[in-house]
């Protein structure tokens, strides 16, 4: 399943920021794009502006918010840039949203809001704004960000998940298929959150026997919202010591060892995730675990992405 992922056009090579250039990200244009399919977009070009064109900036609004001027000619964009982003809002069907950071319009985190030409607060662009708005479970970053490791991994991690539900979703699904699908992803939503797995579980209790409509909503927005908590180390163990006890009855006493030193290599600081992880899928396979085998938590991506080879800080 390939997920469908919104992004500022420039980050794809497209010539359409301020300056007629680009703002063109390697591991965007290069690495993700194999697996997903992108849905570029440009509201400054959308909202009628050329390349090169005269920059924006924020400023404060007459009320709460923010205006969008032409910081030269002092043309006020605020409301067409708001017609713009509603717009895309009715058409748009994404897993996911990368923006272009620093813009007034995409930036995601610290846009400066200047009054008297000094930044006098911090916020959201205009558009990325009205999109989060629109969709507050969509997982969403900007390309600097991306440049860290733990917070890359999360975000692919969470825009494939998503693309398994809108796959299961948008299929002439079976309450039997709700059941596995939650129970493949078990482990996965364990490790972003235990409480939040328990809930999705009563949704699918329901399976069966509730509305298809309301199903659907409320196992989106519980599983959503799991996945949308940052999985930590400590739930990461949680979940391969699972793994552990399903498999480790079949293992001789050497093998349990080696698993449970491995496991606690990685809760240390000492290797990447993938250590343990590797080791645990091939006892699964081994002994034909394939409950744990099957679970998403092991792959939760492709694995050429390459996104979990790094040691926890």
């Amino acid at each position: 399943m390939r997920p469908r992922v919104g992004v500022s056009s420039c980050l794809l090579g497209e010539p359409v920021r301020f300056n007629g250039g680009h703002s063109r990200d390697r591991f965007l244009a290069g690495d993700l794009t194999d697996h997903v399919d992108w849905v570029p977009f440009c509201p400054e070009v959308e909202a009628g502006l050329g390349t090169p064109r005269e920059t924006l900036r924020l400023e404060p609004g007459p009320e709460e918010g923010e205006r969008l001027m032409l910081r030269k000619s002092r043309v006020d964009l605020t409301a067409t840039m708001h017609e713009v982003a509603g717009r895309r809002i009715a058409t748009l069907e994404v897993d996911g949203y990368v923006f272009k950071s620093k813009s007034p319009s995409c930036g995601i985190h610290g846009i400066p809001v200047y009054e008297n030409d000094a930044p006098v607060r911090r916020t959201r662009g205009v558009f990325a704004q009205r999109i989060i708005d629109a969709y507050p479970l969509l997982p969403v970053e900007d390309e600097g960000r991306l440049n860290d490791a733990v917070l890359r991994e999360q975000f692919v991690e969470r825009i494939f998940a998503h693309a398994r539900l809108r796959e299961l979703f948008e299929s002439d699904w079976k309450p039997r298929d709700l059941v596995a699908f939650h129970s493949c992803h078990k482990m996965q939503l364990l490790a972003h959150d235990p409480e939040g797995y328990r809930v999705a579980g009563r949704v699918v209790s329901r399976a069966g026997s509730a509305p298809r409509e309301e199903l659907e909503r409320d196992y989106t927005v519980a599983f959503q919202s799991t996945l949308a908590r940052k999985a930590s180390i400590g739930r990461n163990v949680n979940a391969l010591h699972h793994c552990l006890g399903m498999v480790g009855h079949a293992l001789d006493d050497a093998r349990r060892a080696d698993l449970r030193e491995v496991i606690a290599a990685y809760q240390e600081h000492q290797v990447a995730i993938t250590v343990p992880m590797t080791l645990l899928l091939h006892h699964a396979k081994g002994e034909a675990a394939d409950y744990v085998r099957d679970q998403t938590f092991f792959a939760p991506f492709p694995a050429d992405l390459r996104l979990r080879n790094h040691v926890p800080n």
